[in-house]
């Protein structure tokens, strides 16, 4: 294991020499100043509101909450992205450039490679998915002169332990597919569980058992979506009354809490991806 530093030194070297980071900082920079633009006009905008229509609403809680919501939703995006960059060619990529074969002869070994690239890939993705969350936060107490979400530490921990999750998939989908088909396949698999907490919303609206069920379902196939879920409903855990009820109104307002097993499975997740990404490893040819 003394050359997993060695390995994470190395997949950070060629992240850098790909220029993953600088795509990903543009992309960070554009979100950020569309965001803080965005926020500081909304929240004009609903302050310039008022009559009978919003009594006993608070407009800030409705509108630093929806905002905060489509911000976190961008983090975790802009996350995924970053998770996907650095691992989707780990494995199969490598291998086809020439790169894997010297390494997992000797000293590094496999399972060592293996965890070298994961360490350094969650590493990077969740001080990255903290410090836009923490941006994003700030922007938003600005401009709604100190509107704070109800829970501060939760969601931004669910956004980091979500993109980790993405970037076990990732890792262990370089194993088995090239580059281009892992990262097209990583995406959809995202996609999958933005549209499985959509579904959650619609049957909420409907009152569908069915597609509550599925909801659910898939949320925990693909718990990345159930930590992002809880983090959204975190932020206005406290809120009650109308104003809760004119949240719930809006396009985040079906989150859903998970319960205390989210995390505990969260874990076992992570490792089941784990011990599937070394036994497929050994098994292949390089």
């Amino acid at each position: 294991m003394r050359a997993v530093p060695v390995v994470i030194a190395y997949s950070l070297r060629e992240s850098l020499r790909r220029k993953v980071f600088v795509v990903v900082l543009l992309l960070t920079i554009a979100f950020l100043g569309l965001y803080w633009l965005g926020v500081v006009r909304a929240f004009e905008e609903a302050r310039g509101l008022g009559g009978p229509a919003t009594e006993g609403v608070d407009l800030d809680v409705v509108v630093g909450s929806t905002l905060f919501g489509l911000s976190m939703f961008a983090t975790l995006f802009l996350g995924a992205v970053l998770a996907v960059f650095l691992t989707l060619g780990a494995v199969r990529g490598d291998a086809e450039l020439g790169l894997l074969q010297p390494l997992v002869v000797r000293p590094v070994g496999r399972a060592a490679l293996l965890l070298g690239r994961f360490v350094g890939a969650a590493a990077v993705c969740t001080v990255y998915v903290l410090a836009v969350y923490t941006a994003a936060l700030l922007i938003t107490r600005a401009a709604g002169d100190g509107y704070l979400p109800d829970r501060i530490v939760t969601p931004g921990l669910g956004l980091a332990a979500a993109v980790t999750i993405i970037a076990a998939m990732s890792l262990l989908g370089s194993v088995f597919l090239a580059s281009t088909a892992n990262g097209i396949a990583i995406f959809m698999i995202f996609g999958a569980g933005l549209v499985s907490g959509l579904l959650g919303q619609i049957g909420e609206a409907l009152q569908s058992e069915t597609l509550e069920s599925v909801a659910r379902f898939t949320s925990w196939v693909l718990p990345f979506e159930a930590l992002y879920q809880a983090g959204l409903a975190a932020i206005t855990a406290d809120t009650l009354g109308f104003t809760r009820f004119a949240v719930r109104l809006g396009p985040f307002g079906g989150a859903q809490e998970a319960g205390p097993l989210l995390w505990p499975w969260a874990l076992v997740y992570l490792c089941l991806l784990g011990t599937a990404a070394v036994v497929g490893f050994a098994r292949r040819d390089l």
